[in-house]
């Protein structure tokens, strides 16, 4: 038998006990989905000689939450975002605390276009034409490499 249909169902238990109960468990479900995501799947990229470390945010769950409530981030580590379709993608940072670009990158690996992002903001940044890839990094990591529009990355993901 289901635990929760056990439990809506006896009359055993008061019904103020159920309530607070439930209340309790969307509390403690909110409060799961408060913290930072770290054990998604990597693979690597490469930025000329620089070789970056990349979780990926494959399901539409880890893309919704993406870098949300991370303090900080290694610097050459990042999170690649992969969608099914090449479509326009737009980011925002609501819950995210540290500072983002975003690349908008194409099949091939061809970062399209590049947004600091500020936290916090529910400011939308969105690539300039379809694409199925968005790179996250430290703000300021591609323009301090000086890796811009028409850069390709490479890695075995954009080989697909």
């Amino acid at each position: 038998m289901n635990f929760s249909a056990f439990l809506i169902s006896s009359s055993s238990i008061p019904r103020q006990c159920f309530v607070a109960w439930a209340l309790a468990l969307l509390a403690l479900d909110g409060w799961a989905q408060q913290g930072p995501q770290l054990n998604l799947p990597r693979t690597q990229l490469q930025a000329g000689m620089h070789v970056l470390g990349v979780q990926l945010a494959q399901t539409p769950e880890q893309r919704q939450i993406g870098l949300m409530w991370r303090k900080d981030m290694p610097q050459h580590e990042g999170m690649l975002f992969v969608f099914e379709q090449p479509a326009t993608q737009c980011f925002w940072m609501r819950n995210t605390l540290i500072p983002l670009s975003a690349a908008f990158v194409a099949d091939d690996g061809t970062i399209v276009n590049i947004a600091d992002m500020k936290p916090l903001s529910d400011a939308s940044h969105c690539s300039e034409k379809p694409v199925r890839y968005v790179l996250e990094m430290n703000v300021g990591w591609f323009a301090k490499r000086q890796v811009k529009a028409g850069y390709k990355l490479g890695g075995a993901i954009f080989k697909r």
